[in-house]
């Protein structure tokens, strides 16, 4: 039975339990242009029995931010406490992104959102692409051309008030000729910038989450810029010299391994 028909739900399910508060949308400010999603990313620089050691970032693609006015929407559920969603205005924006060369996608790095919410009496409260979901070298090398079930999770445009709803996107993506990943349709718009999920199956009713990248602008079959590549860009970028390392505490007990290493499911039986 195909992969989307078996464990659809469940992926989608994983996917909104584990990155449902990963994404923001943003734009160009007082403009109807380059709307697109950025996504958080905890780097996992350093690893001990006592702690780990992380920069963080926010991801999307590079193409969305050459401008000097940006606009974030900040969605109620990052809050905390919670307040109504607001927008946040950010001068010098193509200043505050580092471009990973070739790769079409950009970071920067969260330090001066965090001092923002702090200012304001708030902090965040999001969920991260982490270590444990960002796709390695054996992940990638498992796409091929066979086309294979994939899950966008982005912020789209609204027809009629141009809401920046969080939706997740069905497709499928396969390496193309050129030895590029894409995705197989088209991308709403405003999705430009959003990670890119995969259930990849372990046997019985089992499959692991895994964020491959993030879909980069075009009209069609929009490649995908890959994790494998992503995670040694931003680590020789001129970002990560300037992004201050945070250190977190492990997840105490037996649990602890279970939380380090990539995260699997167990798909739910069917009621008969």
């Amino acid at each position: 039975m195909p992969e989307s028909s078996v464990y659809h739900d469940a992926i989608i399910n994983a996917v909104m339990a584990n990155a449902g508060r990963s994404t923001l949308p943003f734009q160009q400010a007082h403009t109807d242009r380059h709307h697109g999603t950025a996504f958080w990313f905890n780097d996992l620089v350093d690893s001990t029995p006592d702690s780990e050691i992380i920069r963080q970032y926010l991801v999307t693609a590079a193409e969305l931010t050459r401008y000097d006015l940006g606009e974030l929407t900040l969605r109620p559920e990052l809050c905390e406490p919670v307040m109504s969603a607001e927008k946040l205005l950010l001068t010098d924006f193509a200043d505050g992104w580092t471009v990973l060369g070739d790769l079409g996608v950009a970071v920067m790095p969260t330090a001066g959102l965090h001092a923002h919410g702090k200012r304001k009496g708030w902090s965040w409260a999001t969920d991260e692409i982490t270590d444990g979901l960002a796709a390695h070298h054996e992940d990638i090398a498992r796409i091929g051309a066979e086309p294979r079930t994939a899950y966008i999770l982005g912020h789209d445009v609204g027809e009629t008030g141009g809401e920046r709803l969080q939706a997740v996107i069905v497709g499928q993506v396969a390496r193309g000729d050129d030895g590029h990943v894409r995705w197989d349709s088209t991308v709403p718009e405003g999705c430009a910038g959003a990670p890119v999920f995969v259930g990849s199956e372990l046997g019985g009713d089992s499959f692991k989450l895994v964020c491959i990248g993030l879909v980069l602008t075009g009209e069609k079959q929009n490649r995908i810029a890959t994790f494998d590549r992503i995670r040694t860009a931003v680590r020789e970028s001129a970002a990560a010299q300037g992004a201050e390392p945070a250190a977190s505490a492990p997840t105490p007990g037996p649990d602890r391994e279970a939380v380090r290493s990539r995260s699997w499911w167990r798909r739910k039986p069917r009621k008969r």
